[in-house]
């Protein structure tokens, strides 16, 4: 797999900048390439990096990688994990790290519906994804395995950005089955409402949403 091109974003405010190169390749439909929704959380990241600092932070599905990449940055202990059955993908994360400093980072092969490894897993303050409800078909395998970490992590809640596909397509059923609910965070309040953030033109044009995502009382 040859290297396209290295994607560069710049996160800043008025006191710190932080600059993050992605590496990415040529094959958008294995996770190795930076899309729309991977932007707005790192900017959610950023913008609550004070919080997030020493966190113990999971991202699945990481793909490229990025949200975990500014979290490690702004001083949380991040697990990466992706699909097991795409070797490939868990590879690109590990490039990820290391274009940014970022050596031996912690990697998961994590199938979603797939739950016979989770509890191998240590304890985690929070867990995020971008742009994992891309598939209908996935929904469920997906959202088991966010109750199932969320059950195994007290007081852990998952943050997640989504790129609206379909406007049909609905996960209440789901979350109710599962005993979990959703609340949505505007992207206003974490500066996660531009066409071009972090210096990059992502998300441009596309229909963005950031969800929490916790156990029901």
């Amino acid at each position: 797999m040859d290297l396209v091109s290295s994607r560069k974003f710049v996160f800043s405010d008025e006191r710190y900048t932080e600059e993050v190169n992605i590496p990415e390749i040529a094959k958008a439909e294995y996770g190795m390439y930076t899309w729309p929704c991977a932007p707005v959380l790192a900017q959610y990241v950023w913008h609550n990096r004070s919080l997030i600092r020493n966190m113990s932070i999971l991202e699945l599905s990481a793909g490229t990688a990025l949200p975990g990449v500014v979290a490690a940055k702004c001083g949380a202990s991040v697990h990466f994990s992706d699909c097991r059955e795409f070797p490939q993908c868990l590879e690109n994360i590990r490039r990820s790290c290391e274009s940014n400093g970022i050596q031996r980072p912690i990697i998961h092969g994590l199938t979603w519906g797939n739950i016979d490894h989770l509890s191998d897993l240590p304890h985690f303050d929070l867990i995020m994804s971008s742009d994992c409800f891309y598939d209908p078909h996935c929904f469920e395998d997906l959202i088991v395995t966010i109750a199932c970490l969320l059950e195994m992590n007290n007081d852990c809640k998952f943050i997640c950005s989504h790129q609206e596909r379909d406007s049909s397509w609905n996960i209440e059923f789901l979350l109710h089955k599962w005993k979990l609910k959703a609340t949505r965070i505007p992207l206003i309040s974490f500066h996660g409402d531009s066409s071009a953030i972090a210096g990059s033109e992502l998300p441009g044009n596309h229909t963005i949403h950031m969800f929490e995502i916790v156990l029901s009382t």
